[in-house]
């Protein structure tokens, strides 16, 4: 006598969860920007903030980039940027790479190493960055936004002000 056993039915997959789309802001060309005020703030997590606002759809303007500061010794900050402004083109300088000196390229440049800026997210993000020494008078009316994350937390005699490094380093 064989006896017949019962496969057990197979297991099915549960239906596959979809994703819900993508929140995604309607960006305005006249939309008022964020206006971010950059005095006493630590210059990578400044940037890290206004990288994220800047993914997120929202145009944002810096203003005092020369007040931004940089955490560590001045000899030591000074010296590795100056280590940086070494690098060039073997075969002729001017080929680049080009290596910014004023403050408000300096955190431009660092910005525009958080975003993914060879995709078109990123390219988009980048064209929506302004920043400027001091502050223009057409964004002095506006309200000025600081991150709280961001400021500084020991006495300015632990950092580098932007406006010293780009003087070391040959800004005006």
């Amino acid at each position: 006598m064989v006896s017949q056993q019962s496969k057990p039915a197979a297991k099915t997959k549960p239906a596959a969860k979809t994703k819900p789309a993508a929140k995604t802001k309607p960006v305005q060309k006249d939309s008022t920007p964020i206006v971010v005020d950059g005095t006493n703030h630590v210059a990578g997590r400044l940037s890290s903030n206004v990288a994220k606002l800047l993914l997120e759809g929202n145009r944002v303007t810096i203003i005092n980039s020369e007040r931004i500061m940089i955490s560590g010794e001045k000899s030591t900050v000074v010296g590795e940027y100056k280590q940086f402004l070494k690098i060039s083109s073997i075969l002729h300088p001017k080929h680049g790479p080009f290596h910014p000196r004023r403050p408000d390229t300096i955190i431009s440049r660092m910005i525009r190493g958080m975003l993914p800026r060879k995709k078109p997210s990123g390219i988009e993000a980048l064209k929506r960055l302004r920043a400027y020494v001091g502050a223009p008078k057409e964004l002095k009316s506006f309200k000025k936004v600081q991150f709280e994350k961001a400021i500084i937390r020991k006495s300015s005699a632990s950092y580098v002000s932007m406006s010293e490094l780009g003087k070391n380093v040959g800004w005006n």
